[in-house]
């Protein structure tokens, strides 16, 4: 079976540093949709589930809305949890030490594509 061609997920424009994430879905195999974001952090575009790791709810209670005031930190908005952009790391709250789920993102020719369609979180 060959590898399913990379998705466009926006314009590189859309994404501004510590600003609103940029949400979409990706399709499982089984039609099945789980809700991801992508954003960028000191100038790195970076994609993860919207999931947050202690209990399986989107971690914006407004539509991209995850980074803290700082800019530094995602933020669930159900509960506090306080992850880091780049990595994904929970560093405060309930589910310190786990990770949100990474996706394999690249930006190039102006776009954010979602590389691989990651089997493993359908």
């Amino acid at each position: 079976m060959a590898a399913a061609p990379p998705v466009l997920i926006c314009a590189s424009a859309e994404l501004q540093d510590g600003g609103d994430a940029r949400r979409f879905e990706i399709e499982c195999a089984d039609g099945s949709r789980q809700a991801a974001f992508v954003v960028r952090y000191q100038g790195r575009v970076h994609g993860y589930l919207n999931r947050c790791c202690h209990i399986p709810v989107e971690l914006d209670l407004q539509d991209g809305k995850l980074f803290d005031l700082t800019g530094h930190y995602l933020i669930c908005g159900m509960h506090g949890a306080r992850y880091r952009p780049d990595t994904g790391y929970c560093t405060w709250g309930p589910c310190r030490g786990q990770s949100l789920a990474a996706l394999d993102v690249a930006e190039r020719d102006d776009g954010v594509w979602l590389n691989a369609m990651p089997d493993e979180f359908c």
